[in-house]
C-alpha cells in the first residue's frame, strides 16, 4: 500500500511503498498532497510492473494522443466537459500527438505555451496593442488542461512526472462586466422568445453560473420560503440564493405554465394534437419537456437586438455581482452568494466600492 507522509519541519511529502516484504521509501519532490499521493501510486504500480515483469502501462503504448482520447473517455459522463477538453486540445493535440508521454519535459510545455503567446499576440485583433492589454486566458486553459491529462497519468501509473505543473500562468484581462439598468431591460426585451428572457433575467437575478441553472429542478426551488438550493457542483457544496420579488413573479409564471403542461399531459389530447407534445419536466427551464444544454445562440441574438458587444452569458453573473457590490453588500455575502471558494475570487469586486469603504471607516470612527 502506498501512502506519503512529512518529516519533521520539511513541507515536501515522502512517498512509503510496501511490496512483498520490500520497503521502499523516498521523496516525492513536491509539497502538493494530492500530486504526492499520485506518484506514491505511480511509484508502487512501476514496482510491483518490475517484480512481476509485466510490460509498460498495462500492455499499453504511452503515445500521448491515444491517451488522451482515454482521458477524454473517463470524463464522458459530464458532455459539456468533454466538448471544451476537446476544443481547448486542438492547438495542442497536434504538436504531442506522436509524442511518448514520459517523453515530454517541462521546456517542451514551455516552448509550447511561448509559441501559442506569440500566435496570440499576431492575431489582427492585438496588432496595436501591448502585451499586457492581450489576455492569454486561452492559453492558460490549455495548460491547465494539459495539467490535469498528466496527473491522470501519474494516477493510472502511466508516468511519475507531471511538466505542466508548475508552469506559470500568463496574464488574463479581467472581464467583470457591468451593465446599466437600461441595458439589462435592453438585453431582456432583446431576446426573441420567452425561454431565453427567463434564462437572462434569472441568471442575473441570482448570479448562478450558466449550467446551474440549466440544471435546476423544481424540487429546488421553494416559493413558499422564497429560496433556491444550489446543489453542489463546481465547488463541491450547496448554496442557497433567496428569491426577491421580481424573480418569484418570474418563476411563478414558468410554474404556471408547467402545470397547465400537466394537466394537458394527463387529458387525453385528440389525435394528432400539437398538445400532445408536450410534456411537464423536473427542469425548471426546459424545452417542450426536455431538458435544455445551452442557449449560446439565443444569447447573441439578444445582446445584438440590445446593441451589446463583447458579451458572453457568464458576463452575467458579474453583472449580479457588480450591482451587489455597488448596491453597499459586502464582499463577504456577495461571495456567499455566487458560490465562491475563496474570498480572493470575490475581491475582484472591490474596486468597485470605493465609496462604500470610505463609509465603512467613517462609520466606525465617527464622533459620538
Amino acid at each position: 500500500m502506498a501512502s506519503i507522509y512529512q518529516k519533521n519541519n520539511s513541507k515536501v511529502y515522502y512517498y512509503s511503498v510496501s511490496l512483498n516484504s520490500n520497503h521502499y521509501q523516498g521523496s516525492c519532490k513536491t509539497q502538493d498532497r494530492k500530486t504526492a499521493q499520485q506518484i506514491a501510486n505511480a511509484i508502487e504500480t512501476d514496482l510491483a510492473r518490475k517484480k512481476y515483469q509485466l510490460p509498460a502501462a498495462n500492455g499499453y503504448d504511452l503515445n500521448f494522443e491515444r491517451l488522451f482520447k482515454e482521458y477524454l473517455s473517463v470524463l464522458s459522463n459530464s458532455r459539456n466537459t468533454v466538448e471544451l477538453k476537446t476544443f481547448i486540445s486542438k492547438h495542442f493535440l497536434p504538436v504531442f500527438k506522436d509524442r511518448n508521454i514520459s517523453s515530454i519535459t517541462t521546456a517542451d510545455i514551455k516552448n509550447y505555451q511561448l509559441t501559442r503567446k506569440l500566435e496570440i499576440i499576431d492575431l489582427p485583433k492585438n496588432a496595436s496593442k501591448r502585451e499586457n492589454e492581450i489576455s492569454f486566458r486561452s492559453i492558460n486553459m490549455e495548460i491547465g488542461t494539459l495539467s490535469n491529462f498528466f496527473n491522470y497519468c501519474i494516477e493510472k501509473g502511466y508516468t511519475n512526472n507531471n511538466p505542466a505543473l508548475k508552469i506559470k500562468k500568463l496574464n488574463e484581462l479581467s472581464r467583470l462586466k457591468t451593465l446599466s439598468d437600461e441595458d439589462i431591460s435592453k438585453l431582456i426585451n432583446g431576446a426573441t422568445n420567452k425561454l431565453s428572457k427567463d434564462l437572462i433575467s434569472f441568471l442575473i437575478y441570482t448570479g448562478c453560473r450558466k449550467g446551474e441553472a440549466l440544471n435546476l429542478k423544481w424540487d429546488d426551488v421553494d416559493l413558499n420560503n422564497n429560496v433556491i438550493a444550489i446543489k453542489a457542483a463546481k465547488t463541491k457544496y450547496d448554496r442557497h440564493i433567496p428569491i426577491h420579488s421580481q424573480l418569484k413573479e418570474l418563476l411563478t409564471g414558468i410554474e404556471k405554465i408547467e402545470s397547465s403542461k400537466e394537466n394537458i399531459a394527463k387529458t387525453p389530447p385528440p389525435p394528432r394534437s400539437a398538445e400532445a407534445k408536450i410534456q411537464n419536466c423536473e427542469y425548471v427551464f426546459n424545452y417542450s419537456g426536455k431538458k435544455i444544454s445551452d442557449f449560446k445562440r439565443s444569447f447573441h441574438t439578444a445582446c445584438r437586438n440590445a446593441g451589446l458587444k463583447d458579451m458572453r452569458i457568464h458576463d452575467l453573473r458579474h453583472v449580479f455581482a457588480s450591482k451587489m457590490v455597488m448596491n453597499g453588500t459586502s464582499l463577504y455575502i456577495t461571495g456567499e452568494l455566487l458560490g465562491h471558494r475563496t474570498t480572493q475570487m470575490t475581491k475582484r469586486y472591490s474596486h468597485l466600492v470605493p465609496e462604500t469603504l470610505r463609509k465603512a471607516v467613517e462609520d466606525v470612527f465617527k464622533k459620538k
